[in-house]
């Protein structure tokens, strides 16, 4: 992890300024250009490909660094895939929430196959938020009994995990995926697959906190705010 001298060394921005506008991007469906408006009006002059850079630095960095403040989630997956645009071609964003409706994970995969299932899962046991599961809830893709069967002969999973194939029980998920496709909306589709993988991971973690998953958040908006700076060592 970077240290917050890396991190805003050589900005010509204070970095109060960066976290804002980082921040106004992956939380609300704002393009590039919305936002250098937005700060003309308060006297700061800035290019769309200069905050474009600080959302792909500072993305993955928020992810890092949101972690140890997650609240744990319950051992309830829900599991799906939506689309997502990159270079003009689908690619496919996994994701989980608990049956509170609580991020578990996601990852962007060039693929929707066995592998990406397989390495998602991996992916949601790291994290030490999450609980291993006690009941997996997916739709009818036939590469996650496979996945998951993977996982249990490595010992990875419980052998009592129970894999659910019932699309109906997964509304929940298939409703948070609005959100994230919403901030994205305007964004006109990703250039590369690195950048939307950096986007991403910032836009989900404000979709987190939106949802009171951070463990100091009462006051949503304003502890928001706190909780960044604190993060990058701009407050007390």
């Amino acid at each position: 992890m970077e240290t917050e001298l890396d991190l805003f060394k050589w900005k010509q921005y204070e970095s109060e300024i960066i976290l804002l506008t980082i921040r106004w991007y992956l939380k609300y469906s704002l393009s590039y250009r919305n936002l250098v408006e937005m700060m003309e009006e308060r006297g700061l002059h800035m290019a769309h490909t200069t905050i474009m850079r600080w959302v792909h630095q500072f993305g993955p960095e928020l992810d890092k660094r949101i972690r140890p403040f997650l609240k744990p989630t319950n051992d309830s997956y829900r599991t799906d895939e939506t689309y997502i645009k990159v270079k003009g071609q689908w690619k496919y964003l996994y994701r989980a929430v608990d049956s509170n409706g609580n991020t578990i994970d996601f990852m962007l995969s060039e693929n929707r196959d066995t592998s990406a299932a397989r390495r998602f899962f991996k992916k949601t046991l790291t994290s030490p938020h999450n609980q291993s599961p006690r009941v997996i809830t997916v739709d009818k893709n036939p590469a996650y009994p496979i996945a998951v069967q993977q996982l249990k002969d490595e010992k990875a999973l419980n052998q009592e995990t129970l894999l659910r194939q019932q699309k109906y029980l997964n509304n929940i998920i298939e409703q948070d995926h609005r959100f994230i496709k919403k901030v994205i909306k305007l964004m006109m589709g990703f250039k590369s697959f690195n950048t939307a993988e950096k986007t991403i991971a910032g836009i989900e973690v404000m979709h987190m906190i939106k949802k009171g998953q951070v463990e100091c958040i009462h006051s949503y908006v304003l502890s928001a705010v706190q909780l960044i700076n604190k993060m990058f060592g701009l407050t007390a």
